[in-house]
């Protein structure tokens, strides 16, 4: 249990709101998003044996799911796609998942209104899940700490949250509504 009390405490250091989830487990029970906090006094409470859920609307976050199994590669995609357009990938607060892809985490301009979408149907091209404030309750991750299926979701680079590329935003971005 400290091992996820200290992971979502770096979270929280860093702006990313936390809330439960099931222990061993993706899918949040309803209402997590009036549980996404910032205050680290109500974690060892909120999050007794259970793991830990980053809401990206109460973060104000976008964040980027970079998928690798199968014949997908989301870190070599968005690597392309940056490559392609003469840009650089900025170092940001980045989660290792179970499946050796890559969690992304993102500062959201104001305003904005970046939703999720996944399975292949990203902008960004396959392997790469968006996870975004979107226009209500926006989308989430499983976070640092988490253990799904035995195996942990860990900080792989415990940097401040960078701010959302232009290059990557504009490609995101809904249309207002």
């Amino acid at each position: 249990m400290s091992q996820v009390l200290a992971a979502a405490r770096a979270a929280i250091d860093r702006g990313l709101a936390v809330f439960p989830l099931p222990i061993g487990g993706r899918v949040p029970e309803r209402g997590w998003q009036l549980q996404a906090t910032l205050l680290p006094e109500r974690l060892p409470e909120l999050l007794a044996g259970r793991g830990v859920g980053i809401g990206c609307r109460a973060s104000g976050a976008v964040a980027l799911d970079l998928d690798v199994h199968g014949d997908e590669d989301g870190p070599g995609v968005l690597a392309a796609l940056a490559d392609r357009l003469g840009e650089t990938v900025p170092e940001t607060f980045t989660v290792a998942t179970p499946s050796g892809g890559r969690h992304l985490y993102f500062r959201a301009p104001m305003g904005c209104t970046i939703g999720s979408t996944s399975g292949g149907r990203t902008p960004l091209g396959p392997g790469i899940d968006v996870r975004g404030p979107g226009h209500r309750s926006g989308g989430y991750l499983v976070g640092p700490g988490s253990i799904v299926g035995g195996r942990p979701y860990v900080i792989v680079r415990d940097v401040p949250v960078a701010p959302l590329p232009d290059w990557i935003g504009a490609r995101l971005q809904s249309p207002p509504r």
